[in-house]
């Protein structure tokens, strides 16, 4: 699609059902899921085995006579015991987005919304067992407070792990920054505070998923849409933005920021582009009295 002046084309890494949609979302109530079970299903959940739907996708958008890349899903060949779904992935990522129009030396800018195994994934690929920048000519766009939350020399300021699953998401966490952010940060901007990126496209904080989480903003012409990487996980979050996906690392924060994010995609019409919705991926948020709802898919 076209959004103003600027080319969207969604990439597909992966689509399928990847874990109980009450542990994915855990605030969420039964009742929210089965009263709208009707527009859910099939692309955002399975009502069968209650087993949330999505998708890894990237977003190449060709704006200014650029090819830009937000997010770069879960990779090829990685160590992943954190999630064994997509351990050792092996997709034909590279190829879709050759059938996309768009090899890996044509990338001139790879954005990272946060630092979590599947928005930056494929920023590296393994080459005679070494891992190296997949878009040669590229610069990465990375948060700067994402970079030093989750770089191993930092690890003891971040809170200790409370369950066996938040010390497999610790030790997950040091294999992705080895194999995905350290091999291109010769190639990084550690942006902060906000980061222009072309006179269409911007990048904002959004904190809360990870305390450098951030959204592209997209202003072209009287057209806006806003890239919202994972301050949503399922249309339920829209909603009922109070519900965090259980891979939020200040659920308070994220909470603020997902609603702050869409009230304002409501109120001046912004597109809302998240990264892991199934189906059509992008939704168009209006106010429904005190609530906010999709009045339709994009």
């Amino acid at each position: 699609m076209h959004i103003g002046d600027v080319e969207v084309v969604k990439v597909l890494e992966w689509q399928g059902e990847y874990g109980p949609a009450r542990t994915i979302v855990p605030g969420s109530p039964p009742e929210l899921w089965a009263d709208n079970a009707d527009w859910l299903a099939p692309d955002h959940w399975n009502p069968e085995t209650g087993g949330i739907r999505g998708a890894v996708q990237t977003w190449v958008l060709r704006s200014e006579g650029r090819v830009i890349l937000v997010d770069t899903g879960v990779g090829n060949d990685r160590d992943r015991p954190q999630i064994p779904l997509f351990d050792h992935l092996a997709t034909g990522f590279l190829g879709r987005l050759a059938d996309a129009g768009v090899r890996p030396e044509d990338v001139d800018v790879v954005v990272n919304t946060h630092i979590h195994y599947d928005h930056v994934g494929w920023n590296t690929e393994l080459r005679d067992g070494d891992w190296v920048p997949a878009f040669p000519r590229a610069t990465y766009l990375i948060p700067r407070a994402d970079q030093v939350y989750f770089d191993p020399r930092n690890a003891h300021r971040r809170p200790p792990p409370r369950t066996e699953h938040d010390q497999l998401r610790r030790e997950g966490s040091l294999l992705v920054y080895a194999d995905s952010i350290d091999p291109v940060l010769g190639k990084a901007v550690l942006w902060e505070g906000s980061h222009r990126i072309d006179r269409h496209l911007t990048l904002e904080p959004a904190p809360g998923h990870t305390p450098g989480s951030s959204v592209v903003r997209l202003a072209s012409g009287g057209d806006r849409a806003v890239f919202v990487g994972d301050l949503l996980h399922s249309p339920v979050q829209v909603l009922e933005p109070q519900h965090n996906s259980c891979f939020c690392e200040d659920p308070v924060q994220a909470a603020a920021t997902r609603r702050g994010v869409l009230e304002r995609a409501a109120d001046t019409g912004e597109l809302v582009f998240p990264a892991h919705f199934g189906g059509s991926g992008a939704a168009e948020i209006h106010r429904d009295g005190s609530r906010l709802a999709i009045r339709r898919w994009a």
